[in-house]
């Protein structure tokens, strides 16, 4: 059994914004180990943003706001360390890469941040090949980001943080603003990343294409982490169901045939795998 540490680790979290007198965030205890996929999602305006902000110091380096707690990334504390140094160790992709894009060309933007680094020329360009290559889009170095479509532009956000080499990867509902197949090419490069051990942390609404991926799912809601645990007993959970969040349809279909005793213990997340109960239950 592979023993993994914590890459994460969150402590008495509590963060109000500058502006407002209710906090977004209350009392949040949270680790990831490195390598982990962690599924976030709860309703809308319970907290979900605010804390990827917390994870790269972009709160309350950036923001203000008053601020309880502790948040260490790879060993830094973040109210420690300049945003710079954390963005080595946490890339933040937002919902809408229109919005993090400003380069003329792919490959500029991608080299960006190394640059921003003053490496030497040769590293920059071996991190640039690197990164177009691992997300798929080599072939599109010197087009504008804005010839490109939502989810090419998504990748060239995704290779931009990775020439900054992080540890971990927070993603704020990347597939938001995605058609389907958009949206399952950028998840793609989000399992192969994780495969070689970068941490992921996906908040994502549509739990159908995404929790079976997951080591483990976390909701949120007003402020609070209401659950934690394995994808299979966060979703089939009564509080899920109460909260009104995006379970899998195979989970609502499973929960309801669960009634029948030998079908009890099975708990699928894709239609996949409930199509195979099914055969099996026929059999």
């Amino acid at each position: 059994m592979v023993t993994r540490l914590a890459i994460i680790e969150v402590e008495s979290l509590s963060y109000t914004y500058a502006e407002s007198t209710q906090p977004s965030l209350i009392d949040i205890n949270f680790k990831a180990d490195s390598g982990e996929f962690i599924v976030i999602s709860g309703p809308s305006g319970c907290g979900k943003t605010t804390f990827c902000r917390t994870i790269n110091g972009l709160i309350p380096n950036s923001y203000g706001g008053k601020f309880s707690g502790r948040v260490v990334v790879d060993g830094l504390v973040t109210t420690e360390r300049p945003v710079f140094e954390l963005a080595q160790r946490v890339g933040l992709v937002f919902q809408n890469p229109e919005n993090e894009l400003f380069c003329t060309t792919v490959e500029r933007e991608v080299a960006f941040g190394p640059e921003n680094l003053a490496l030497p020329r040769e590293e920059i360009i071996m991190r640039v090949d690197e990164a177009l290559d691992i997300v798929g889009i080599s072939h599109l170095r010197d087009k504008s980001p804005d010839e490109l479509s939502g989810g090419e532009q998504q990748k060239v956000a995704i290779a931009a943080l990775l020439t900054m080499k992080p540890k971990v990867l927070v993603l704020d509902e990347p597939t938001a603003n995605l058609d389907p197949m958009s949206a399952k090419s950028v998840l793609n490069v989000l399992v192969d990343l994780n495969s070689v051990g970068v941490t992921i942390l996906l908040v994502e609404h549509r739990l159908e294409m995404v929790s079976h991926l997951a080591d483990r799912c976390v909701i949120f809601d007003s402020g609070k982490i209401v659950l934690d645990g394995a994808p299979q007993n966060v979703l089939y959970s009564d509080t899920a169901a109460n909260l009104g969040i995006g379970v899998p349809k195979a989970v609502l279909v499973a929960k309801a045939l669960r009634q029948r005793p030998e079908l009890e213990r099975w708990m699928p997340l894709t239609p996949r795998d409930l199509l195979k109960l099914l055969r099996g239950d026929l059999r």
